[in-house]
Order: structure tokens, then sequence, then C-alpha cells
């Protein structure tokens, strides 16, 4: 009897497993779909913003410090929304962006060592 019931209770706690992960592979189903339709969405937007030889030297910045390709990405899409961007953006005005997130980010990525002498000599060790 004891056998029974024990093996009512896995079945129905392996069913449960097996319907929790059945709702988690659809949660992650529907975050990589939401996240290839923003990918998508950003893409059309700078698409639009951006004329050809910009769109190609940002993608090219993107290989090299895909960061700071994404900050510039990110920053003309909010300047879009609120509409500083009245026309396409050429190469030369890319450079300017690409300049100011430079500063940005030089500013904050300082480095100082600080090299403490010690008074004693390797020759004492003997």
């Amino acid at each position: 009897m004891e056998d029974r019931e024990l093996e009512a209770l896995r079945a129905r706690r392996m069913a449960e497993l097996q319907q929790q992960f059945g709702n988690n592979q659809g949660n992650e189903k529907e975050q990589a779909e939401a996240q290839k339709r923003e990918q998508e969405m950003k893409n059309s937007m700078l698409a639009q913003l951006l004329d050809q030889s910009a769109r190609a030297r940002l993608n090219s910045i993107a290989l090299v410090k895909p960061e700071k390709a994404k900050m510039v990405e990110d920053m003309l899409i909010r300047m879009a929304r609120t509409g500083q961007i009245p026309g396409k953006i050429g190469e030369e005005q890319l450079k300017s962006f690409l300049e100011q997130v430079s500063e940005k980010t030089s500013r904050s990525t300082k480095v100082k060592f600080d090299r403490r002498r010690v008074d004693s000599d390797d020759d004492d060790d003997f």
C-alpha cells in the first residue's frame, strides 16, 4: 500500500516539475522573442537616423568596443525620441557624438597607483 502511495506522490511531483519546466521554457522563449523584437526596432531606428557611412563606422566600432557603440546608439535613440535630431546623421556628426562619449568615459576610468616603499633591503635576509 505504501508503494502505491509513494508511486502516486512521485508521479504527481514529476507532473508538477514537468509543468514548471514547460512554463519556464515558455517564459525564456517569450523573453528571447522580446529581446529580438527590441533589437530589430533599434536597428531600424538607427537605419533611419544614420546615413550609410555613419552606420558603417558605428558597426566597425561595435566590433572593437561594443560598450561604447551601445552608449552611442542609446544616446542617438534617446535624442531622436525627444526630437533633437532633425535629419540623417553623417559620419562627421557621429564622430562628434563618439568624442562626447569618450570624454564621459575617460573621466571615470582613471587609475591611480599608490606605490609604497619598503625600507628593508634584500641583502639583510641572509
